[in-house]
């Protein structure tokens, strides 16, 4: 991935220097090269502050992703107007999990957002965030409402069904971005995971990405490219999803997940639910492109 030229255009677009929209150019065969064989770490228990930290152990700690003086984002998913118990928005103890382990990992900047379906006001209140990244009272981490004056077209090289989207700056600029979202039912997709948490990032009539959308699912990650994925499966929603509301159809099950590949996480996030990663359209669109491993047999998965 040609990032570095990618940051460098995206900061001369923004200061008004250059007209046309930064470019983004995946190579996967790189990117295959430079992988090792890929890891999945999975968590099971309580609290999930001890969890979360026990998932991230087998990669080095947090430090693995966060150096002194870096600006993370932490990436949940903030959708809906729910309650924690409904399960519709990532868990509030995850995201605070790992906002302060950024932090004690030496982050200048911890930032976290999401482009809510329901009013952002209510999603951030109800879904428990806003208070527990309050709760930490570090100046440090935020967790402020999306700005529309920041959304940034970029224009997708290797995009197969999407070759120009509007992309959120803070979330392209990121020294290390922290990918949290809830595993969950969603009526078009099947599941929603880590592969289209991407959706929280992006601007313009998102409507539009749900036609072909698993493939653009996969376009929008070739852009957004997490250091981290940890997927929060403390309870997961069996039916009615992606906003859901009837506690019936929430299962607790006290997992957390946790990959440097997007692909893997979802490929052994969907084995929670009694299907297969080859059911999932933006898993195996992904897949095909080269963004991460889908086939379990070829996956490291390591039990904590």
């Amino acid at each position: 991935m040609d990032r570095r030229d990618f940051l460098k255009q995206l900061a001369l677009y923004t200061a008004g220097v250059i007209a046309a929209p930064p470019v983004f150019r995946f190579t996967p065969e790189l990117f295959a090269a430079e992988k090792g064989k890929p890891e999945v770490v999975v968590g099971k228990g309580l609290p999930y502050l001890k969890i979360v930290e026990q998932v991230l152990e087998p990669f080095g700690g947090m430090v693995a992703f966060v150096s002194k003086g870096d600006r993370v984002v932490v990436k949940p998913n903030i959708g809906w107007d729910r309650t924690v118990e409904q399960g519709a928005n990532t868990h509030p103890e995850v995201v605070k999990a790992l906002v302060r382990m950024a932090l004690d990992a030496g982050a200048k900047k911890v930032q976290v957002f999401d482009r809510s379906c329901n009013s952002a006001r209510r999603s951030y209140q109800n879904s428990g965030i806003l208070s527990a990244v309050n709760a930490i009272k570090d100046r440090r981490a935020t967790c402020s409402f999306m700005d529309d004056r920041k959304y940034i077209p970029v224009k997708i090289d290797n995009g197969r069904s999407l070759k120009e989207w509007l992309f959120y700056k803070d979330a392209l600029s990121a020294d290390c971005y922290i990918n949290v979202p809830v595993a969950k039912h969603h009526g078009s997709a099947r599941l929603t995971m880590g592969l289209k948490n991407v959706m929280g990032v992006i601007g313009g009539r998102r409507g539009k990405i749900h036609m072909n959308l698993g493939q653009r699912i996969a376009d929008l990650n070739i852009v957004i490219r997490p250091d981290l994925t940890v997927i929060d499966a403390t309870r997961i929603m069996l039916r009615n999803g992606p906003s859901g509301g009837n506690l019936k159809d929430v299962r607790e099950i006290d997992t957390v997940i946790a990959s440097t590949d997007p692909v893997a996480a979802d490929a052994f996030a969907t084995t929670l639910f009694g299907l297969e990663p080859s059911d999932i359209p933006s898993t195996v669109s992904a897949c095909k492109m080269g963004l991460g491993e889908m086939d379990l047999s070829k996956i490291k998965i390591v039990n904590v």
